[in-house]
């Protein structure tokens, strides 16, 4: 069965509330929601909140609950502690005390600010504040507001607590030197880690030591110097080293753009003085191609006045005529109906007078035979 929130039932929780005025206002419990363990997707209920168990409480041993017990008999663990300024070091102590055994069902109490401002000092949290955070961590099913300083036997009793997680470290406290001696001895201790590195001390001790950043930041952020406990003086003091730190940032950005400028400016001037290399290489090459002394423009003026002189030189006369058997013969020319019964033509004669040689048909030579 899932449980329900509080809220979603309609019942509204017995809450402390500090006013603007320093008053309380109290509201009315209306009524119990069912004891469970609860899931995941609702906060932890508070333990006055839930509906009295009346069965008989039996303590479980430590070697009954590692071996598991029924799912209707969850062992139950409590951790208690202040839980100021909740962070992941209480988270992870909670997350060891639930994991403790198969089946646990995890209380975990939260102590007053007057038992904490007695025995260990001044929160930053108060304790509605500190009671909520709890209720929200995922490992948490139950939650006891204004737990004990020291576990008594009817505490115990009260809320059928089988076994107190806690570290190992003795905690020396309200005049005893381990709140827990009796709880060790009872056989009811199960002890976890402390996670180094983190804890609520350490918080503070970074927030005090950077006091001026943080006072500087919510000034910014709308707090006013009254709200901060701050004087008139150091609110001037905190104003004027805020508007510096802002010319440095903007002299800053101002170094960097301009050093990307001339890195830019850099980048193009080399890109330009290649390209002007080699628009000047190609430009020579072809000058030297044209105007060079083997260019383009001496085989030009070469060719141009060989061809100059050879059209104004005269032309030289042959020494000697060609003879009639050094030219060619002339044609011999026929009939188209005399082609196939007419004689062969005669052999040519030589001419001595013309001195050259001449070939006439048959007939034109006996005309000429006639003739003389």
């Amino acid at each position: 069965m899932e449980a329900q929130s509080s809220h979603e039932l309609g019942i509204a929780r017995k809450r402390r509330r500090e006013g603007s005025n320093g008053e309380t206002e109290e509201g009315e419990r209306l009524g119990k929601i069912p004891r469970c363990t609860v899931g995941l997707k609702n906060p932890a209920p508070f333990a006055d909140e839930l509906e009295p168990d009346n069965k008989p409480y039996e303590r479980v041993t430590m070697e009954e609950a590692k071996k598991g017990t029924p799912f209707n008999r969850p062992v139950r663990v409590y951790a208690d502690g202040i839980f100021d300024v909740f962070h992941s070091g209480h988270a992870r102590a909670l997350m060891q005390a639930k994991r403790l055994f198969p089946n646990s069902h995890l209380i975990v109490g939260v102590c007053s600010d007057e038992l904490t401002h007695k025995y260990k000092g001044f929160t930053v949290m108060n304790e509605d504040e500190r009671y909520d955070a709890i209720r929200h961590c995922r490992y948490v099913d139950e939650v006891v507001r204004n737990a004990p300083w020291t576990l008594t036997p009817e505490f115990l009793a009260k809320h059928r607590i089988d076994f107190v997680a806690h570290d190992d470290i003795p905690y020396s406290s309200a005049g005893s030197d381990d709140v827990y001696k009796h709880i060790k001895e009872a056989g009811m201790f199960a002890p976890t880690q402390r996670t180094e590195g983190i804890s609520t001390s350490d918080i503070i001790t970074r927030i005090v030591r950077d006091y001026d950043v943080y006072v500087r930041r919510n000034l910014q952020r709308g707090y006013t110097a009254k709200e901060l406990n701050v004087s008139f003086i150091n609110e001037k003091k905190y104003h004027l080293q805020e508007r510096v730190d802002k010319v440095k940032r903007k002299v800053r950005d101002v170094e960097e753009k301009s050093k990307e400028f001339v890195q830019k400016v850099e980048e193009k001037s080399i890109d330009l003085i290649q390209k002007w290399e080699e628009k000047s290489r190609e430009f020579i090459g072809n000058f030297l191609q044209m105007f060079g002394p083997e260019g383009a423009l001496k085989h030009m003026l070469k060719e141009g006045k060989g061809r100059m002189l050879q059209a104004i030189s005269p032309r030289q006369s042959p020494n000697s005529s060609p003879t009639r058997e050094e030219r060619s013969p002339s044609p011999t020319f026929r009939l188209p109906f005399f082609s196939k019964t007419s004689p062969p033509p005669s052999p040519p004669h030589h001419s001595g007078a013309r001195g050259y040689l001449i070939s006439e048909d048959d007939d034109d030579e006996d005309d000429d035979n006639d003739n003389n």
